[in-house]
């Protein structure tokens, strides 16, 4: 019988990859997918899924905290795109967990530790072992971890500062001694450089692909190869972005190619 499994993840395209590579195993039977951490909440209690996908940055709420509000406990594959975000704790305790982006070996690879130890489940000591991870992480990183997801940019509008959420930010194009930021709810136009905006950030998933250009690999839909061996990144929204010689490696490392 296929482990019955529920996604949970706010971004579409990260919800739509893991779909498309838990299709592939047939010891994997999708349930439902969750958008949010309120919707999780209420479909892991009331559908009972044996595996949990799930994403720990989330707007409403973390990953986190969702697993501490559930009574059914299933087993955990946590998903998350910073490095330093907890992976300790994970390998301590021994779960298991994805880092975005990954690629179809390190998901494989995953699902076959998840399969191996649910074949073999002692369902007393997996929920206890989850106890002990959520109560080791809020006593330990809820300052430093829980809290991260949040870090958001300032962005002067007039006489307002507006917060924008870095995971929110499809790309950035600099523009003489401006920068333009496009984000999935508005685009804003500031006084800053590419060179400021990277130093200040600490995500992972913003990434230098020109001198003119930062993407969010979260939102890359596909890769083009020219005749000449060069690449443009075709964004979610359709625009097309020339990845530099200088950056072409640190990119395809990053997207898993």
């Amino acid at each position: 019988m296929p482990l019955n499994c529920l996604i949970i993840d706010d971004e579409n395209l990260a919800r739509r990859r893991l779909f498309d590579l838990i299709e592939k195993r047939n010891e994997l039977k999708i349930l439902a997918e969750c958008k949010t951490g309120n919707q999780a909440i209420l479909d892991i209690n009331t559908i009972k899924p044996e595996l949990i996908f799930l994403d720990i940055e989330m707007k409403d709420m973390t990953g986190f905290d969702v697993l501490k509000q559930v009574n059914h406990k299933p087993l955990v594959i946590f998903v998350t795109a910073y490095k330093d975000y907890a992976i300790k704790a994970f390998e301590f305790f021994a779960f298991d967990y994805l880092l975005k982006p990954f690629n179809k070996k390190r998901f494989n690879v995953t699902v076959d530790r998840v399969v191996s130890f649910h074949n073999s489940l002692n369902n007393e000591w997996e929920t206890s072992k989850l106890d002990d991870l959520l109560n080791h992480l809020e006593n330990r990183y809820s300052q430093s971890l829980y809290k991260s997801y949040k870090k958001r940019l300032a962005v002067k509008s007039g006489n307002e500062i507006i917060f924008v959420n870095y995971q929110d930010i499809t790309y950035i194009k600099a523009s003489g001694s401006y920068i333009e930021i496009y984000s999935i709810n508005k685009n804003y136009v500031i006084r800053s450089s590419l060179n400021k905006i990277m130093e200040e950030q600490t995500n992972d998933f913003l990434v230098r692909i020109h001198r003119s250009t930062i993407i969010n690999i979260h939102f890359v839909d596909k890769l083009i190869y020219s005749d000449y061996a060069e690449i443009d990144v075709k964004m979610s929204d359709g625009s097309l972005y020339r990845v530099s010689k200088s950056y072409k490696k640190n990119v395809q490392k990053l997207l898993g190619i």
